[in-house]
């Protein structure tokens, strides 16, 4: 049984006396435990519609939303709905609802009712596993945006949700920011068996997933793994951008070069080293959207050095202006 599942759910806003803004349309899609889901599309897709209705904050105009076997739409299951599933807002600062960080994160299993020891422990687990044991006794508007938000994976932590969905959890942070926050949401998933849904703008940040499912006017148009980044066009139709290894690995192939199929930052690093080393490109680099094809060995291509770092200079800036402006928003 999946422990998020949606079956041709359909929602819209009101928009005026009469009208309606359809948010999802007939909506299907799956979360199994421990699987580490990123949620993409551009503005206005429905990603945090969807958000709010995996854990009863908006019910199904049509469809189901059930977790765990349980449908959203019967108030009784809302309690435990919103043990197993915790969301992680855009804006910490609109979650954070006491002055010391250690009261805000048990404010969540003080809601539970339960006993003071165990609360304690779940505050100090929840602060070990985002890195903030030492500011327990800050305040929390005294932090980085990037520490907020680690505050407020802690306070969902606490409860112990089997699922915690991050709408746009890093939309306003820095790079910097962002990279503590995948940190700790990478390894919840890793070692903690905790499932994640990530909504986000940032494809970088999606290629980080196991899955990707793409939505593009409220409806689900793609869902996969890696192998989604081989058509191209699944992205490029629903407004998004491919990340930035992805193009920068593509800008390379149209001059000769191959490097073949990173993903992320970390592996188009070791693939451009690899080819300008002259040494065998990681299988994994090479298998991260192919099926076949043996471990490349690569030979004489010191003379490419410098084509490579000219082409990653080039596609690095208009990555740059293309992330000119780009903001994270809620849907």
């Amino acid at each position: 049984m999946p422990l998020l599942e949606f079956k041709n759910v359909d929602y819209a806003y009101p928009s005026g006396d009469s009208d309606f803004i359809q948010a999802l349309c007939a909506a299907s899609l799956s979360v199994e435990r421990g699987e580490f889901v990123a949620l993409v599309g551009c503005n206005g897709s429905g990603k945090s519609t969807l958000a709010r209705l995996a854990n009863g904050l908006l019910l199904p105009d049509r469809g189901d939303v059930l977790v765990d076997g349980m449908t959203t739409v019967d108030k009784a299951n809302l309690y435990e709905i919103r043990k197993k599933i915790g969301v992680v807002f855009q804006n910490p600062d609109n979650q954070m609802v006491t002055t010391i960080v250690e009261d805000d994160i048990a404010f969540g299993p003080e809601n539970l009712g339960l006993p003071p020891a165990e609360i304690r422990e779940r505050v100090d687990w929840a602060l070990r596993c985002v890195g903030m044991s030492e500011h327990a006794k800050s305040g929390p508007f005294r932090l980085s945006g990037g520490q907020k938000q680690r505050i407020a994976i802690a306070g969902v932590l606490a409860i112990k949700p089997e699922l915690m969905i991050l709408d746009e959890a890093t939309g306003m942070l820095d790079p910097d920011g962002r990279r503590e926050v995948m940190e700790v949401v990478k390894r919840l998933n890793r070692e903690e068996g905790r499932a994640v849904i990530m909504i986000t703008h940032f494809m970088e940040e999606a290629a980080e997933a196991d899955r990707i499912i793409i939505l593009n006017g409220g409806k689900v148009v793609a869902d996969g793994g890696r192998e989604l980044f081989k058509t191209p066009e699944v992205f490029t139709t629903a407004g998004l951008d491919l990340p930035l290894p992805v193009r920068l690995s593509s800008a390379l192939r149209a001059r000769g070069i191959d490097v073949g199929n990173p993903i992320n930052i970390d592996e188009f690093v070791a693939a451009a080293a690899a080819r300008i080393k002259g040494e065998a490109i990681p299988q994994q680099i090479i298998d991260n959207n192919e099926k076949d094809g043996g471990a490349e060995e690569v030979g004489g291509q010191k003379d490419n050095a410098l084509d490579t770092e000219n082409a990653v200079e080039e596609e690095n800036a208009e990555g740059a202006e293309n992330a000119d402006g780009e903001e994270g928003r809620d849907d």
